[in-house]
């Protein structure tokens, strides 16, 4: 399994973290994104955070070169033929991400196919492939080098043996993998969202700041960072995006995107990626 040559598709956030993750387990990685610069700020963030990694002393200097010499990147789906599990982690488009996933199942016919959907139906990504049964969720989450969930998504299709190979390698990759059944937002987001949901109408109604709304969950929940904040990290328009796809799923509309959000988004005001969101930032 160590031979193991993982693809990843998209060089965002996602996409680095979970290239960085594999490339300091010891795997070979093919990071492809169709826009050369992405790449080149992608690898630039990877051996960043690397360096952080040596400065620490969490990770020798020895080690970071070994690691940054197993990434290879690539324009073009075509470098990724080779490889034998390939993690999508493209923005969360449907028919973006069904593009993807027919033309990746005819380019690579023996690979697992991966998602790092949040919301998005694995049963749906499935139906267009040849070979539904080797098709897949695995949910990371942000940042993906720290937080050491993956949500294992079964499709309709997915069979034992790649519910099993996806398992095995989260567990290597340091993750600790747990089973979801294909239903709107999985488990994490079906509980999260909403939460961040309701903290936009709470400040929306006037009820608190966003300071306070943020203090309160800390202080009274426990929650290592406030709703908004965590909103901000996301990015609202992921938020929004999710919200839409649970509302649409069960049509409850307890699942309303809250307007302020909505408003925010179409601003531009997506958080920490764009310099505000429910806050501020340099």
């Amino acid at each position: 399994m160590s031979e193991l040559t993982i693809g990843v598709v998209g060089a965002g956030t996602m996409g680095q973290g979970i290239a960085q993750v594999a490339i300091t387990s010891g795997f070979q990685v093919v990071l492809c994104d169709v826009a050369e610069a992405s790449l080149e700020r992608g690898q630039a963030a990877i051996d960043k955070r690397l360096a952080k990694l040596v400065d620490k002393e969490k990770l020798d200097d020895p080690g970071r070169q070994a690691a940054l010499a197993r990434l290879t990147s690539t324009t073009q789906l075509d470098g990724l033929a080779g490889c034998q599990v390939i993690i999508e982690a493209a923005p969360e488009d449907p028919e973006l991400k069904e593009r993807l996933f027919r033309d990746l199942d005819a380019l690579a016919p023996h690979a697992i196919l991966a998602s790092n959907t949040s919301s998005l139906s694995l049963t749906r990504l499935a139906a267009v492939c040849e070979r539904p049964e080797r098709v897949v969720g695995m949910h990371f989450f942000n940042p993906v080098p720290v937080l050491e969930l993956v949500e294992v998504i079964r499709a309709e299709q997915t069979s034992d043996a790649t519910v099993e190979a996806v398992q095995d390698l989260a567990e290597r990759l340091g993750k600790t993998a747990v089973l979801i059944a294909d239903a709107p937002g999985f488990a994490v987001n079906r509980l999260l969202v909403p939460m961040i949901n309701e903290a936009a109408f709470l400040l929306q109604e006037g009820v608190a700041s966003a300071d306070d709304i943020d203090a309160s969950m800390k202080l009274g929940a426990a929650h290592p960072m406030g709703p908004l904040q965590l909103a901000d990290l996301i990015g609202l328009d992921v938020c929004l995006a999710i919200m839409e796809v649970l509302q649409q799923g069960f049509g409850d509309p307890k699942y309303r995107p809250c307007p302020l959000l909505r408003r925010m988004v179409a601003a531009g005001y997506l958080g920490r990626k764009s310099g505000r969101g429910f806050h501020v930032y340099d």
